[in-house]
C-alpha cells in the first residue's frame, strides 16, 4: 500500500468567470489568476500546495535512503570536452557534488590544471550558473554568461585568462545568444533584447532581438548595432565569425523552427553591407566553414536527413551550388572541419556513428567508437590533427577521449569512476508499431536477469518535439532507479530528430497527436511484453515532455499508475502569450489559427481534464522562476486536475523556489528533486524496495 494512507486535503483553488472566444468557441479559463506569480493569492497558493506535497513526501520512509544513495553515487568526477584556443586547453570538471562544474585551463595535456572560473563562488546556494562562454582566438580572454535562479536572462562578463581576473566589461539583457570574437581579439558579437520591465521580466513576451558588437573596455551603451529588423519582431540573430576572421555569419532564426536564413558581412571591408545569402525560410542551413569565398553548409534542403553543400558567394545562384556529401541512410547531426577533412556525426537508429570525408566528399573512414551509445565533440580548427570527444550510454558514464586524426587512434583523456558495477546492467533496443503502423525504436535499460512477469516498476521517459533526438546517456538517477529494480525505457518518438526533418514534422502542428500515439503504444508494448503492468508503469517528461505526459494521462488515464510532468506546456491555447512561447508555434501551431486551434484544443492537457475521472497518481514539478515555460502552466493544470480527479491516488505539485526551467540547476536541488520523484513512485506504484549498494 502507499505509505500515505490518509486522504489528502488539497488547498482551495478558487475559480473565476474568465472566458476567451476562439473562432466562435467560448473556452473557460477558471484559474487565470494563477498566471500572476507574484500576487498574494498565488504566493499563498504555492505555499499551501508545497505544504501538502512535502507533508506527503516526508511520510515516505525510503525517501531519505534514496537521497543518500543518489548523493553517494553522484560523488564522482565528471569531465567536459576540452577545447583549444591559442596555446591553452579549456575544459570543465566537477569534483563530484559541486553545485556547478568548474572551468579549468591546461598549458599542455600533461600539465597541472588551473582553475579559471568557479561558478560555485558566485552564490551561496549554487543558483548562479555559467550559461555560456566564448574564448578569444588567442586564448587570452574569456567572455562568459551568467544566469541567476535558472532564468534565461544572462549577464555577460570578460575575464583575463592569465591573471584570472574580470575586466570592467558588463553586458545585460542577453537571452538566446552566444558571443563571437573578432580575429583581433578586441571584441565580440552578441544578441540582446531591449531592457524589459523589471516587474514583468519573467513573463514578458520577447520580441525584436538585435545583433551588436561589443568593443572591450567600452560601456554597453556604446556597443555598435550591427543588424536589426524592426519589420520582423520575431526574428532572432546568431552571429559567428569564420575561422579565417574574414566574415561575420548571421544565422537568422524564427522561433524554434529549424528553418533559418543566412546573411554575411565582409569584416575586412569597413564599408561592407550585410548580404542576404539565404533569404527564404525553406530549410536549415548550418555553417561549417569556408575556403575563401566558398561557404560549406550542412542543410536539409531537398534532404530530410541532411547533406553537405558548397556555395560560392562570388557566384551564389542556386544553380551553381555543389553537393559535397550527399544524404545518407543515417541522419546527419553535425559536421566539423579538422585536418582538412569533414568529420560528420550521424545517428543510426538513435546512436552515434562518426564518418570522415575529404574536402571533395569522398568517404575516408568510420571512427571506431567504444560501443553503441552517444558521442559528441570532435571540435577544433581546420588544421588540427587532434580533437576530443565524449562517449556515453545508459550504463556508461561520460568518458573523454583524445582522437588522433592522422593515426585514427582514440586514447582516454579523462575517465570517471562511479561506485557501482556497470556489468550488472544492460540496455537493449526494440522496435514497436505505433497506432498507424510506424515503427518506433525504444531503448530499455535494466538490471540483468530481470524477470518478465509484468510486475516490474517501469519509468517511461519521452520528449517528442522540436527536432530533439533522445540518444543514450548516463545519469545517476537512472542507475538508482534500476538498482531499485526499476526499468527505464526511452522511445524515440516522432517530433524528434532521430530520423531527420520528416520525422520531426510528422510530430508537429496537426500531426502532434502522432507523438502521443507513439508514447501510448510504447506503454502498451511494455505491458504486452510483460515488462510491466499499468499499476507499475510511470510516465515522465519535462518541458515539451511535460506536455507529452499531460496529454497522455488525460487521454489514457487507465494506462498508467503514475505521472511525472515536469515544467510542462499545459495550456496549449495561451502558451504563445508568455516570454518566448510564441516561438513554439512552429511546432505546436497557434490558437489564433482556426484549424490549429481545433487540434490544440483536442489535446491541450488543461482543457481535456474530465470531472469525476480517476487519474494516475501525479506529481507535477515546476519552478517559480521558470521564464521559459512559465509556472502558470503547471499551476493551472494542478488546480484543474485536483478539482477533476476522483479516487485515492495523490495529485501533487512540487514547486521549486529560486529555480528556473532546469539549465544550470544546482546539484543539491537536482538530487532533492530526483529523490522526491523516485520516492513518490515507490509510494504510489507500491514498490517493495531496498536501495542496493551494488
Amino acid at each position: 500500500m502507499p505509505y500515505s494512507k490518509k486522504p489528502l486535503v488539497y488547498p482551495s483553488s478558487s475559480q473565476v468567470d474568465s472566458f476567451d472566444d476562439y473562432h466562435g468557441t467560448k473556452v473557460a479559463d477558471s484559474y487565470r489568476w494563477l498566471e500572476d506569480p507574484d500576487s498574494e493569492e498565488t504566493r499563498a497558493w504555492v505555499e499551501a500546495q508545497n505544504q501538502v506535497t512535502f507533508n506527503y513526501l516526508n511520510e515516505i520512509p525510503v525517501r531519505e535512503q534514496i537521497k543518500q544513495r543518489l548523493t553517494q553515487l553522484w560523488d564522482y568526477e565528471k569531465f567536459g570536452i576540452p577545447v583549444k584556443e591559442g596555446n591553452c586547453y579549456f575544459y570543465f570538471k566537477n569534483d563530484g557534488l559541486q553545485n556547478q562544474s568548474v572551468l579549468y585551463t591546461l598549458a599542455s595535456l600533461d600539465s597541472e590544471p588551473r582553475v579559471l572560473l568557479d561558478p560555485n563562488k558566485l552564490s551561496e546556494d549554487g543558483t548562479v550558473a555559467l550559461s555560456g562562454l566564448s574564448i578569444s582566438k588567442d586564448g587570452k580572454l574569456l567572455a562568459y554568461g551568467l544566469s541567476t535562479a535558472g532564468s534565461d536572462w544572462q549577464e555577460w562578463k570578460v575575464r583575463d585568462v592569465e591573471r584570472c581576473e574580470d575586466l570592467p566589461d558588463h553586458l545585460k539583457w542577453i537571452k538566446f545568444s552566444g558571443a563571437a570574437w573578432t580575429e583581433d581579439n578586441q571584441g565580440f558579437f552578441y544578441s540582446r533584447y531591449d531592457e524589459p520591465n523589471e516587474a514583468t521580466k519573467l513573463e514578458e513576451v520577447n520580441y525584436f532581438q538585435k545583433l551588436y558588437y561589443h568593443q572591450l573596455g567600452k560601456p554597453q551603451a556604446e556597443d555598435m548595432l550591427v543588424y536589426q529588423r524592426p519589420d520582423q519582431k520575431e526574428w532572432g540573430f546568431n552571429g559567428g565569425v569564420t575561422e579565417d576572421g574574414r566574415y561575420l555569419i548571421i544565422s537568422v532564426w524564427l522561433g524554434t523552427d529549424p528553418k533559418n536564413l543566412v546573411f554575411y558581412q565582409d569584416l575586412t571591408d569597413p564599408a561592407a553591407q550585410v548580404v542576404e545569402l539565404i533569404s527564404e525560410f525553406e530549410a536549415n542551413f548550418s555553417f561549417i566553414d569556408n575556403d575563401g569565398s566558398v561557404f560549406w553548409f550542412q542543410t536539409d534542403l531537398d534532404a530530410s536527413r541532411s547533406r553537405v553543400i558548397a556555395i560560392d558567394t562570388s557566384n551564389p545562384s542556386r544553380s551553381s551550388w555543389q553537393e559535397i556529401i550527399p544524404q545518407a541512410a543515417e541522419t546527419l547531426e553535425g559536421v566539423g572541419l579538422l585536418n582538412n577533412q569533414f568529420v560528420a556525426s550521424y545517428l543510426n537508429d538513435a546512436y552515434t556513428q562518426i564518418k570522415i570525408f575529404d574536402l571533395n566528399g569522398t568517404f575516408v573512414r568510420q571512427v571506431n567508437l567504444p560501443g553503441i551509445g552517444s558521442a559528441g565533440g570532435f571540435g577544433g580548427k581546420r588544421d588540427d590533427t587532434e580533437t576530443f570527444y565524449s562517449f556515453t550510454s545508459f550504463t556508461t558514464p561520460a568518458t573523454i577521449y583524445r582522437y588522433d586524426m592522422t593515426s585514427d587512434e582514440s586514447t582516454i583523456f579523462r575517465q570517471p569512476q562511479v561506485d557501482f558495477n556497470l556489468a550488472d546492467y544492460e540496455t537493449k533496443q526494440v522496435f514497436y508499431s505505433s497506432k498507424d503502423g510506424t515503427q518506433i525504436p525504444m531503448f530499455i535499460s535494466y538490471k540483468k536477469e530481470i524477470q518478465l512477469d509484468g510486475n516490474n516498476p517501469t519509468c517511461l521517459y519521452g520528449y517528442g518535439g522540436f527536432g530533439v533526438s533522445l540518444t543514450p546517456s548516463f545519469s545517476v538517477d537512472k542507475v538508482v532507479w534500476m538498482q531499485m529494480g526499476g526499468i527505464y525505457a526511452v522511445p524515440n518518438l516522432r517530433g524528434g530528430g532521430e530520423y531527420g526533418e520528416e520525422w520531426h514534422q510528422a510530430g508537429t502542428k496537426l500531426n502532434k497527436q502522432n507523438v502521443f500515439n507513439d508514447f501510448i503504444a510504447a506503454a502498451e508494448w511494455l505491458i504486452a511484453n510483460k515488462y510491466t503492468s499499468p499499476a507499475k508503469l510511470a510516465i515522465f517528461g519535462g518541458s515539451n515532455g511535460g506536455l507529452l505526459v499531460g496529454a497522455c494521462m488525460t487521454q489514457r488515464p487507465d494506462l498508467f499508475g503514475a505521472a511525472l510532468p515536469a515544467v510542462g506546456v499545459m495550456d496549449m491555447l495561451r502558451f504563445h502569450k508568455f516570454t518566448i512561447g510564441w516561438a513554439w508555434a512552429s511546432d505546436y501551431g497557434s490558437a489564433d489559427n482556426l484549424e490549429e486551434f481545433n487540434a490544440l484544443y483536442a489535446y491541450s492537457p488543461l482543457h481535456n481534464l474530465k470531472p469525476g475521472t480517476s487519474y494516475p497518481a501525479t506529481m507535477i514539478t515546476t519552478a517559480d522562476h521558470d521564464d521559459r515555460v512559465v509556472p502558470a502552466h503547471s499551476f493551472k493544470f494542478a488546480a484543474a486536475l485536483q478539482a477533476a480527479h476522483t479516487g485515492s491516488a495523490p495529485v501533487l505539485i512540487r514547486i521549486e523556489t529560486n529555480a528556473g526551467h532546469g539549465a544550470g540547476k544546482p546539484t543539491t536541488k537536482f538530487i532533492e528533486e530526483m529523490a522526491d520523484r523516485w520516492a513518490f513512485l515507490v509510494s504510489t506504484l507500491n514498490i517493495d524496495v531496498s536501495v542496493a549498494n551494488s
